[in-house]
């Protein structure tokens, strides 16, 4: 059975490089993990040939405790121009980038500190304290080295060092500065103190906040200017739900296919601006599968981003975690689990996922200082867009969302921003056009897809037009699809699409907490308009 005509998903089938198209097509992650890894080693045997391999000695510069999550290092067998060692550069000629936060496990005593070098240096630390020219804590980094080789004729290889640093008991409710550093380049010096950051840790008692989330981000001239207006927010944290930076642009399986480890750099540099001082909380998408580095892909992830390990396990599942901030927990999860449409990683938890999930959704709603349950992750749920909607998620979660009454769920993986009625048991349990207010209790709950975040734009089927705050229009029923079990798309034909906006934008949300707790939820766009708008109350 078919799809309704709608084009060609630009989203990866498999997320490879240099993987012939017949061979990627059914191939799982792990399966393209080794391929590459052997395809690498046959290119150094040819190259022995012609040169003498050797490897320059380590020069000890990378002083903390090595990560482990990176790809090998050159063994004896390459070429000495692809095995040499990390270059000796003065610190002084080195300034840090692509700083970015996130919580640990408890945001109100805990945050990682995560940045980049462009080359090798000694002893790098983070500088904390009360006040900015007060940094007298010092704490070592730990670094996470990722070394990326030449994957096709037209990229060189890349050498990349992430810095990382765990701040636990740390004052709830309190602001702190910090700066990032090493031996030549101290950041409370006087004329480093322009590159001071700060951040502030989550209050002991639920009060407002803002947070804000997207999907689907890469580097453009929208995505950084969805950052600036999610900047003007003054969010508490960020939910990014998946599909980070496009590194693996295509993931077509297609010798032309470009992973460029580099966007990563030129990504963080993008988001510093905001990442700098707002917990920056993501999760896995299908573009973030990297086969390279790792057998289930995430072996890039886990060296570039610290996240909150009460997961069932963060080594392998880096993008899986809850933390509470307020009156609200937040569920990340990683889809490519449970994916239907994209199956490279299907599987991998062998339920474990699921069976975690059950479990802290659970422990979430029994928390009666808990007012609301917040899930984000890539896949869609409920979508008309190009990818449709995924029936892995579906068949997977939703069940276990109704079971523990989950408030808002947060979607990327389509290119646009699409909102649901209140849905409960596959149909609209309630209508809920643009202000009005819903009880997921009674109702249902409300899926939300945010993934107008910066990537190239996708369309709503044929004839659908956009819906949005002052420009409203009922579709009633719109023919689109769902993946199912064998991959094929089956058609649906749905009345739960109520608000469809082509365009940039990305999500805010509101949270109350007292005696009449509630969540407004906003849609703005790139514009800063604001196209959809609703609230979220829970009964008594």
């Amino acid at each position: 059975m078919t799809a309704p005509s709608r084009g060609t998903p630009s989203g990866p089938p498999t997320p490879n490089v240099g993987i012939p198209e017949q061979l990627a097509q059914r191939m799982s992650m792990p399966e393209q993990h080794e391929y590459l890894r052997g395809k690498l080693a046959r290119r150094k045997v040819l190259a022995s040939s012609f040169a003498t391999a050797g490897v320059a000695g380590g020069i000890g510069l990378l002083a903390g405790s090595s990560g482990s999550a990176h790809a090998e290092r050159p063994s004896a067998s390459a070429p000495l121009a692809a095995a040499r060692g990390p270059v000796e550069v003065d610190g002084r000629l080195v300034a840090p980038f692509g700083r970015h936060l996130a919580f640990g496990a408890d945001p109100k005593t805990q945050m990682r500190i995560s940045w980049q070098v462009p080359f090798a240096v000694r002893s790098p630390y983070v500088r904390v304290g009360l006040k900015p020219w007060e940094l007298s804590r010092k704490i070592e980094a730990e670094v996470r080295d990722l070394h990326t080789p030449s994957l096709s004729k037209k990229l060189p290889k890349v050498e990349q060092y992430y810095l990382h640093v765990a701040l636990d008991g740390l004052r709830p409710g309190t602001t702190y500065y910090y700066g990032v550093g090493h031996d030549g380049f101290d950041p409370a010096s006087p004329e480093r103190m322009a590159t001071l950051g700060s951040f502030r840790t989550a209050p002991a008692r639920p009060e407002k906040f803002v947070f804000t989330a997207f999907g689907d981000q890469g580097v453009s001239y929208e995505a950084l200017a969805n950052d600036q207006l999610i900047l003007g927010q003054n969010p508490s944290f960020h939910l990014h739900a998946g599909d980070i930076c496009y590194a693996d642009t295509t993931g077509h399986g297609k010798e032309g296919d470009r992973y460029d480890a580099r966007v990563w750099d030129q990504f963080l540099a993008q988001t510093e601006s905001v990442a700098k001082s707002v917990p920056w909380m993501v999760t896995t998408g299908n573009h973030d599968m990297e086969a390279w580095y790792s057998p289930n892909g995430y072996g890039g992830q886990s060296a570039r981003w610290s996240l909150p390990e009460n997961g069932f396990d963060p080594r392998g599942a880096p993008g899986v975690y809850s933390f509470r901030y307020g009156n609200v927990g937040v569920v990340a999860l990683d889809a490519n689990d449970v994916s239907y449409e994209i199956p490279a990683n299907k599987g991998y938890t062998d339920g474990k996922q699921t069976a975690w999930l059950d479990k802290r959704l659970g422990q979430l709603r029994a928390d009666e200082d808990i007012d609301f349950v917040v899930v984000f992750f890539h896949h869609c749920a409920y979508s008309t867009a190009t990818h449709g909607s995924d029936g892995g998620v579906r068949d997977a979660w939703l069940p276990l969302f109704t079971k523990h009454q989950v408030d808002l769920v947060i979607n990327g993986h389509n290119h646009v921003y699409e909102r649901t009625d209140a849905i409960k048991g596959g149909e609209v349990g309630k209508p809920v056009p643009v202000g009005a207010s819903t009880d997921p209790t009674r109702d249902g709950i409300v899926y939300v897809t945010a993934g107008g975040a910066g990537k190239d734009l996708y369309s709503f089927p044929v004839g659908v037009a956009d819906s949005y705050e002052g420009h409203e229009k009922d579709e009633g029923t719109i023919l689109t699809f769902h993946w199912t079990r064998l991959r094929l798309p089956d058609p649906d034909t749905v009345q739960w699409s109520r608000v469809r906006y082509t365009g940039f934008s990305f999500l805010a949300v509101e949270v109350t907490a007292g005696a009449s707790p509630k969540l407004t939820v906003s849609a703005l766009a790139e514009s800063g308009e604001r196209v959809d708008h609703f609230e979220i109350r829970r009964g008594k």
